[in-house]
């Protein structure tokens, strides 16, 4: 039986630079069409970590040495972020259901996602983006630039920006009817850019969404059957990397909140992964939230591996 179906692609999982990305992407467009191709409606969400972190360095550097007049606001970075990684990932995904003979439209839609003004993520900037620096160089763009960075578990010193939870997509209503049409679509890229309404207006602002909890929203929004957070392991895992782990392959909302409760998640990993498949897993009655690698999707839709988190 065909399933509206959200996949949450990572941004790591995409390579770190346009080349690597574009050879990556047509490994990556092989299980997705996989899935097309068995019926189901494929909407793609994905990450932009390291993309939109590189953006927005290469623009900083050559505003720095005078080549450009001024920064490039971090709103815009990530709207280039969603352009051309979309850009990529319709072309593979165009290309595999060609090769197939498939013929089906694939579209990126540039979305923007409403955050809380008041989200108090924005005191408190936790999202790592962009290369990883030593301590002295870390100090002198902070000083350069008024931003905030933290050392990151031992790999050097990284940036960081609030991540607001997502409230609305405002594209939504696009992104449906291109579904209904028949259309694979690619969006909330990055967790979508951030916006706020002031005074009636949408506003763009510093902020990187996080893509798993963004996925969750449009998932719940376009009532999608399922969402699947595509991850490095085929499984959740208790006391992960100890000698009594524990791969989890179903998981209810009480026992999700237990875990996350003992700290059994790490947080910037898997612990934003558990929480936005038990949003959506609790949006309504029969939705299920699949987290596993994205080669065994298809098996974890059958129910044959990955975690589901469910009601």
């Amino acid at each position: 039986m065909s399933k509206r179906i959200v996949i949450a692609l990572g941004g790591n999982a995409l390579g770190n630079t346009a080349a690597q990305q574009l050879e990556l992407v047509s490994l990556t467009a092989k299980p997705i069409v996989d899935l097309i191709a068995a019926g189901n409606e494929v909407i793609i969400a994905h990450g932009n970590g390291p993309q939109v972190g590189m953006i927005n360095l290469g623009l900083s550097t050559a505003a720095e040495a005078g080549a450009i007049k001024s920064d490039m606001p971090f709103p815009e970075c990530g709207a280039m972020s969603q352009g051309y990684i979309g850009y990529h990932l319709q072309n593979a995904i165009g290309n595999e259901l060609t090769a197939r003979g498939l013929r089906k439209d694939v579209a990126t839609v540039v979305t923007q996602v409403l955050v809380d003004e008041n989200d108090p993520a924005f005191q408190h900037p936790t999202k790592p983006i962009g290369s990883f620096y030593d301590k002295v160089a870390a100090d002198r763009i902070m000083a350069q630039r008024g931003c905030t960075m933290v050392e990151d578990a031992g790999r050097g010193w990284r940036q960081v920006v609030p991540s607001p939870k997502p409230v609305d997509v405002i594209e939504k209503n696009t992104v449906r009817a291109l579904v209904d049409s028949g259309t694979v679509v690619i969006t909330v890229g990055g967790g979508g850019i951030p916006v706020v309404r002031r005074n009636g207006r949408l506003v763009g602002t510093p902020a990187v969404i996080d893509k798993d909890f963004a996925s969750a929203k449009l998932a719940e929004l376009l009532n999608a059957d399922m969402l699947i957070i595509l991850t490095a392991v085929e499984k959740v895992a208790i006391n992960f990397g100890k000698h009594d782990q524990q791969w989890l392959s179903d998981l209810t909302p009480e026992l999700a909140r237990q875990y996350i409760a003992e700290g059994q998640f790490a947080p910037g990993s898997m612990l934003p992964k558990v929480q936005a498949a038990l949003s959506f897993a609790e949006s309504a009655p029969g939705r299920v939230a699949l987290i596993t690698l994205l080669e065994k999707a298809k098996d974890g839709i059958e129910g044959k591996t990955g975690t589901r988190v469910h009601l």
